[in-house]
């Protein structure tokens, strides 16, 4: 919001009050004084009406209409006002300017009817007839206690409307002349208050940009002379306790602010002082709140914990790795280091802590791969090399155990390529520039589920299963159809693999909340939970044997993931022991 100076928040306000009484002022006088005319004219009226009235009442009963409208012309005439006679069920029967004959019926307006009434009407209104704004006053002509009929005058208020117009500009005068003389003693009024605020302020100023040495001078004003005196006196004690602040805050300053890792200082009783904001958030709590409270109540972790005690009754430095449990797990390299005063005292033990759960998962990972590919490949390079060895050595005398080993030796030349090949589309599918290079289009759902059938269809009716598309065959998606298709294809040759004989495999897809949903559905012997997190992980399998002897790679589910993931989508998997399994991939359309 802009600010305004004080002198101009202080006059506009006097100038505002002094217009608004004077404008009220005015609009009272006016509005009596025209009041007092319209009185004046209502009374003037009536007297006319007195005048023709005792012309008029024995003409109306019984009624002799030409000759009340002769008199009300005549009269009018003399006069300037206009004379109008009406009966008491609204027809006019004489009128000053008017043929009474030709004139609507006046049982309607407002002076008539209030003269019916209360024996007198009155009202102010613009006449279409003459075509100007006129006073009506209407008064009603009773003969043995029963309305005969009604008199009304009517003169134009043009005139005073003039007059009250003049009275006004004249009034209007003389308050812009006291408004313009108020205001400037507004004006000196204000300027004479805000002046020494304003020297205040600028001595404000000098201590806020750090000059607290230098003093305010003191107002003529006893209360600003007072605050004055009091802001010097408070400048300098908050010189001395700046001084004294920074000193000890340096201490701490120092370490924290050369680490780019969380920091956390305890003290010797295990409460925190001090923490960066990195630290705050590693620990999820507020950095400012949890000053001077203990670490035990801060974290709740007893392998943090033990270091810490143990860090606190070191003499040196001491290096752990400590796993937390938040909204998932989260590994932090802790490095324990003591914190001594000027004085060489110990005071307490810094936390430097690093958070290395990435570095951790892909050692984890690493490690568990070079194991999984070294046993994956040692498997069939081990059987080929006996093989060849006992064909080298001439141990075979027939052909047919000549051929029998030959056989088994290509089955794991076999097996050994769809290792390397599957790496390679793994190894592929996880460039970071993969996504860019995919060759996506608008594809119909139908024609890739035809394509992954027609691959695994030998095998399928090998062992009599039947695959049949449910629905969603028209569905389209924005896609890299080879891939999706790959994918597809991989999820059918498992289930089909892993399915009785005799049994069946359901492909459908469906819109869902804004996706393609692709559900690929087995009723095999299923899978069990403790599995279904571990599923798409290189080289996993729920039961090994079996998965060497149909000829899995371990690898297949691991591709799908990143092919989904490589088109933003996401898979799951639903799978129950003896009923079947449903894998599921979410797709943006």
């Amino acid at each position: 919001m802009k600010r305004k100076r004080l002198v101009w928040q202080i006059f506009p306000s006097f100038l505002l009050v002094t217009l608004m009484a004077i404008i009220t002022a005015i609009w009272f006088a006016s509005h009596a004084l025209e009041i007092f005319f319209l009185d004046q004219t209502a009374t003037d009226l009536k007297d006319r009406i007195a005048l023709v009235r005792y012309q008029i009442d024995p003409l109306i009963d019984p009624l002799q209409a030409e000759r009340i409208d002769r008199i009300c012309k005549i009269a009018g005439q003399i006069s300037s006002t206009r004379f109008t006679v009406i009966l008491p069920d609204g027809r006019v029967v004489g009128d000053s300017q008017e043929n009474p004959a030709h004139m609507d019926n006046h049982s309607g307006r407002p002076e008539i009817s209030e003269a019916r009434g209360s024996g007198m009407g009155r009202s102010v209104r613009y006449s279409r007839t003459l075509d100007r704004r006129l006073m009506y006053v209407a008064v009603a002509v009773n003969q043995q206690d029963r309305l005969t009929g009604v008199v009304r005058a009517a003169f134009p208020v043009t005139s005073l409307e003039d007059k009250m117009q003049a009275i006004r500009w004249r009034m209007a005068g003389g308050g812009l002349l006291i408004a313009i003389i108020v205001g400037l003693i507004s004006l000196l009024a204000a300027r004479k208050i805000s002046h020494p605020i304003e020297m205040l302020k600028k001595g404000a100023d000098e201590f806020a940009a750090g000059n607290l040495n230098q003093k305010m001078p003191l107002p003529a004003t006893e209360e600003l002379a007072v605050l004055a005196s009091a802001m010097n006196k408070m400048a300098t004690q908050l010189d001395n306790r700046i001084e004294t602040a920074i000193n000890q805050k340096n201490e701490l300053e120092t370490v924290l602010s050369s680490m780019r890792e969380g920091v956390v200082a305890i003290d010797a009783t295990e409460a925190i002082m001090s923490m960066n904001p990195l630290a705050a958030e590693m620990f999820e709590c507020d950095r400012d709140k949890v000053k001077n409270r203990s670490i035990q109540e801060v974290v709740r972790n007893l392998a943090l914990q033990t270091f810490v005690t143990k860090a606190l009754s070191a003499e040196d430095s001491r290096e752990e790795d400590i796993t937390f449990y938040r909204q998932a797990e989260v590994v932090l390299n802790i490095k324990s280091s003591p914190i001594v005063d000027t004085t060489g005292r110990r005071i307490g033990t810094l936390l430097v802590m690093t958070d290395v759960t990435r570095l951790r998962r892909l050692e984890n990972m690493r490690r568990d791969f070079v194991a999984n590919v070294s046993h994956e490949i040692k498997t069939p390079l081990t059987a080929i090399k006996g093989y060849v060895e006992t064909l080298h050595n001439r141990e075979v005398d027939s052909p047919e155990d000549t051929n029998r080993f030959l056989g088994i030796i290509i089955k794991h030349v076999n097996r050994l390529e769809a290792i390397v090949e599957d790496l390679l589309s793994l190894s592929r599918i996880e460039r970071e520039n993969f996504r860019e290079a995919l060759n996506l289009a608008m594809v119909r759902m139908g024609d890739i589920f035809q394509t992954a059938i027609q691959v695994c269809q030998k095998s399928a009716e090998n062992k009599h299963i039947d695959i049949q598309i449910l629905n969603g065959e028209d569905l389209e998606a924005n896609v890299d159809a080879t891939l999706l298709e790959q994918a597809i294809l991989n999820l059918l040759d498992n289930a089909v693999k892993y399915s009785e004989e005799g049994s069946r495999v359901e492909i459908l897809a469906e819109n869902r909340n804004g996706m393609l949903a692709i559900h690929i559905r087995d009723y095999g012997s299923g899978i069990a939970k403790r599995n279904l997190s571990r599923l798409f992980e290189r080289f996993y399998r729920v039961d090994k044997a079996r998965s060497r002897q149909l000829g899995g790679t371990g690898l297949g589910l691991a591709i799908v993931k990143h092919i989904v993931q490589a088109h933003d989508g996401e898979i799951t998997v639903d799978s129950k022991l003896g009923v079947g399994t449903t894998f599921s991939i979410f797709l943006p359309r």
